[in-house]
């Protein structure tokens, strides 16, 4: 039974008990943070706590999220996961617990804090090597996409596209623009050029997706942050995603369209294998 932290706790999943009234539950008003601990390490926390404290800000959720390293080391410890190749902690905060209302309480109420870690299995590489695919699906989400809130209904209903059509990821389209993945940051290379779309409030600002941009840029690639039209998209050398439960994903097929020679190119082989020797560290 794996252990998870409640407010204050850490105890049996099965005994985990939220009200309710908790407006995570009634509204999704909250956000969530999810950091890969590799070899029992959280990695680039101080990017991904950064990126929490703007989303609690955002929100107007008063919470230290600087707490929550002891409380994800904790539920590495007591799972187990300290010495595993790759895991990955989940939490969450939330408003809190109030009467069903639109507006926010008043006076404010203490935050709901939940948190859990699994193991990450990596695909065996010979998999990876075979490439994935995707399709594109109309961006139906709102446009404060950059807040990693836990409201994230038109993201599982695009994943759920992906499953029905039998691919892996589904890419948001808004505008004739791809913009990202349902739930990771969209990769393309023209011309050996590893483009991505810019920071706005249309993407989550990926940390997975920063680092990425810096391994490209230590291997002398060119890199540009702009839009990519879907039309264009088809027409990439090669497309890959990244993202704390994808690490790196090479698609080689979009709309049953094949990218490049429908085979994992090395653009996205070298930067997989420059991750790989960086977490490894």
């Amino acid at each position: 039974m794996s252990v998870v932290y409640l407010n204050g706790d850490y105890l049996p999943a099965d005994q985990a008990k939220v009200s309710v009234n908790d407006r995570g539950f009634l509204f999704g008003d909250g956000v969530y943070e999810v950091t890969p601990a590799y070899r029992g390490l959280l990695f680039r926390w101080a990017q991904h706590v950064a990126r929490m404290r703007k989303g609690l800000a955002a929100l107007g959720i008063d919470y230290d999220a600087a707490a929550l390293e002891a409380v994800k080391q904790g539920l590495l410890a007591r799972n187990g996961l300290d010495d595993v190749p790759v895991a990955y902690v989940y939490v969450q905060v939330t408003r809190g617990i109030a009467p069903r209302t639109h507006a926010f309480p008043n006076p404010p109420v203490p935050p709901s804090v939940y948190g859990f870690a699994n193991q990450y299995v990596r695909p065996a590489r010979e998999v990876w090597e075979r490439g994935y695919s995707a399709i594109t699906v109309p961006d139906q989400r709102w446009a404060l996409a950059e807040i990693k809130a836990i409201a994230l209904l038109p993201n599982c209903l695009a994943q759920q596209a992906a499953v029905d059509a039998g691919v892996s990821d589904a890419i948001f389209v808004r505008d004739g623009i791809a913009l990202e993945g349902s739930h990771n940051n969209l990769f393309a290379v023209f011309d050996g050029v590893v483009t991505t779309a810019p920071k706005s409030n249309y993407i989550l600002h990926g940390v997975t997706r920063d680092l990425l941009i810096e391994l490209a840029r230590e291997l002398g690639l060119p890199v540009e942050e702009r839009a990519i039209p879907v039309a264009e998209l088809y027409s990439a050398d090669e497309v890959f995603f990244t993202g704390t439960t994808t690490e790196v994903r090479p698609s080689v097929e979009v709309d049953g369209r094949k990218i490049g020679d429908g085979r994992v190119g090395p653009v996205a082989r070298g930067l997989f294998d420059a991750f790989l020797r960086v977490t490894a560290g």
